[in-house]
């Protein structure tokens, strides 16, 4: 089992930078795929960035994809999503989520498939 705590969130005006980071606890962060979620008011929950187990494989969602990096440190038991460019649109809750897998590669982008969560922070972008 893995716990995840997100942290990073806050109030920042269009054009500003954030860095996200989710820690995790245990001994086998590395065995676990890595994804960044957001949930606005009144809208469903929508996947922004998934990494592999070994950060080698990633994958964005089309509105962020350019804008928004995840990585990961294995050594430090956490995964991060930088933003840059940020929109009023951007404003949401942002989950950290972490799927086991066998595959080192495989990268997940539908929030059934993974298994544990964080508790989210929150993003607020002004105009």
């Amino acid at each position: 089992q893995v716990q995840l705590v997100e942290s990073g969130g806050g109030l920042v005006q269009a054009g500003d930078s954030l860095r996200l980071s989710c820690a995790a606890s245990g001994r086998t962060f590395s065995t676990y795929a890595m994804g960044w979620f957001r949930q606005a008011p009144g809208k469903e929950r929508e996947f922004v960035a998934a990494i592999s187990r070994s950060g080698g494989s990633t994958y964005y969602a089309d509105s962020v994809k350019g804008i928004f990096t995840i990585s990961r440190d294995n050594a430090k038991n956490t995964v991060y999503l930088q933003m840059s460019s940020l929109k009023p649109e951007d404003t949401a809750v942002y989950y950290c989520a972490a799927k086991a897998t066998g595959y080192s590669g495989s990268f997940y982008i539908i929030p059934l498939q993974y298994n544990y969560w964080g508790q989210g922070t929150q993003v607020t972008v002004s105009s």
